[in-house]
């Protein structure tokens, strides 16, 4: 008699079983067009089958760089379904650092939206063999496809995407996740943030980030709707939630305090607002009580987090005297905090946060070095993953975060690394030393200040440095001033001590 399969899909086959039965419901929603799950279904399969019929599927890369859009969305689902793994590229990163990505991932295929066709061009005309696609010419590329969902033997450790955590100008590295590492993720956060298929779910930041994928995944998992913004206005946004009836959505926090800042935004009903999230970089305590009192007292829950996957959230049930916590760990996973002796504090004390559970990666992408790095390994031999970011217990449990042990910095919830900017201004022939901190912002809650050592002999002109370093870098890198001193402070082996510089310069 034959066994039963009684093994777990993974994301492809559960989408696909949505499009059977939810048949007519909204699946995506952007302007002014709505694509039904059933042709969500369809168009993700044709596309799918359309790069399986030209050799991408499994062990293959995808680089998607698109702005937000069904197309996007579309394509990074039709992508998991042929067995391939998607490499979303952040679009505010240099022209440098987007091919340094597409190169390290080796990707196969490349899909991009029309505006960014431009910045592409060099990179596909080195790599003549890269299968390219834009979003006006998808649908004549897969028109001929199959609309069956493509059969590639799928298991459960197959890559699914690959992010990449710095905008670099050095080594980039990839956070690698696994079909059943993303399903697991999707599941855990789902209960943890509160979706179902009613959920009708905002998305205002880049595809491309994870703090997108949060609800992405946790949406499509639920059978829900998502409703895409190409942008993030705070008016316009008020205006979505109202008129789609948005039921989910997760920003950071200076996105929240846009919105706060509406002067008409008491004419906006945020009624069908239920359950919010909130992560990327701190939410300080007097914001979160406005967000309680504007969208209700159990809508708000922040999340700290990394991509590598270890995640904390607060139930808006437990905020009340405790504010300023990130909360407790998701189904699943495990923390502790451990000292600079890498052994376990008690509660109270600070140290550095580690976490485990089946949602944490299984490494960085061609990086074994950065692998070991972030590796913890206790006294039964298990290993933890290393946030980099300092924390402590109270006595309940809760997690409170003291201070990143990493000098990454928070700018608009996007990860910015002082070393990549380091690495640009210290080919200025008028620098000698140059240490880039973290300043608080008003507009992206950190920014970037470069504090530099002058080259002996050389003057530096501070507002044409920034210039300088400003059309080399990143949208989002860009400093936003620099700072002289005749030295940097350093400790016996050399390392500068960033702290000592945030408090002379007013940093974080």
């Amino acid at each position: 008699m034959a066994a039963f399969d009684t093994s777990a899909p993974l994301l492809p086959e559960i989408f696909s079983l949505h499009g059977k039965w939810k048949d007519n419901k909204p699946a995506l929603v952007c302007e002014n067009r709505i694509v039904s799950w059933r042709q969500f279904e369809a168009n993700t399969n044709r596309i799918a089958n359309a790069l399986i019929s030209r050799g991408v599927s499994r062990g293959k890369m995808v680089g998607v760089v698109m702005s937000n859009g069904i197309a996007m969305v579309e394509v990074l689902v039709a992508v998991m379904k042929s067995g391939a793994c998607s490499v979303p590229i952040n679009l505010s990163v240099s022209d440098e650092a987007l091919e340094a990505m597409l190169k390290d991932a080796d990707v196969n295929a490349v899909f991009c939206t029309t505006d960014q066709q431009a910045r592409l061009q060099p990179y596909l005309t080195a790599q003549s063999s890269v299968l390219a696609v834009s979003d006006e010419e998808l649908a004549d590329f897969s028109k001929a496809a199959s609309t069956c969902l493509p059969s590639v033997g799928l298991e459960d450790n197959d890559p699914l995407n690959v992010i990449y955590s710095s905008g670099t100008t050095g080594m980039p590295k990839g956070i690698l996740h696994t079909h059943q590492g993303r399903r697991d993720w999707a599941y855990d956060l789902a209960i943890a943030l509160r979706y179902h298929s009613a959920a009708r779910t905002l998305f205002s930041i880049g595809l491309y980030s994870n703090i997108s994928w949060v609800g992405m995944l946790c949406t499509l998992l639920s059978g829900g709707t998502m409703v895409i913004a190409p942008r993030f206005e705070a008016h316009e946004t008020l205006q979505t939630i109202q008129d789609q009836g948005i039921t989910h959505f997760a920003m950071v926090p200076i996105q929240y305090q846009r919105l706060m800042e509406v002067p008409d935004q008491d004419a906006f009903d945020l009624s069908t607002i239920e359950a919010v999230m909130s992560c990327g970089s701190p939410l300080h305590a007097d914001l979160k009580k406005t967000l309680f009192q504007r969208l209700g007292p159990r809508a708000v829950i922040e999340l700290f987090g990394l991509t590598e996957g270890v995640i904390t959230t607060l139930d808006p049930e437990e905020a009340e005297g405790r504010m300023a916590s990130v909360g407790k760990p998701l189904i699943g996973t495990d923390i502790r905090i451990i000292g600079d002796d890498d052994k376990e504090v008690p509660n109270g004390q600070s140290g550095e946060i580690v976490g485990c559970g089946r949602i944490v990666m299984p490494g960085y992408l061609n990086r074994p070095d950065a692998t070991a790095e972030a590796t913890w390994t206790d006294a039964n031999g298990k290993a933890w993953l290393r946030t980099g970011d300092i924390g402590q217990l109270d006595e309940q449990g809760y997690l409170y975060i003291v201070d990143r042990k990493k000098d990454m910095i928070l700018s608009g919830g996007q990860n910015i690394y002082p070393q990549d900017i380091e690495a640009v201004l210290i080919k200025h022939e008028a620098v000698n030393e140059v240490a880039v901190i973290g300043i608080p912002s008003a507009r992206w809650g950190e920014t970037p200040l470069a504090i530099v050592v002058p080259e002996p002999g050389k003057t530096i002109d501070e507002a044409a440095l920034v210039d300088w370093a400003n059309a080399q870098l990143g949208r989002q890198q860009r400093i936003s001033g620099v700072a002289q001193t005749d030295a940097l402070p350093r400790n016996a082996n050399g390392k500068i001590l960033k702290r000592e510089l945030r408090e002379i310069y007013g940093g974080n």
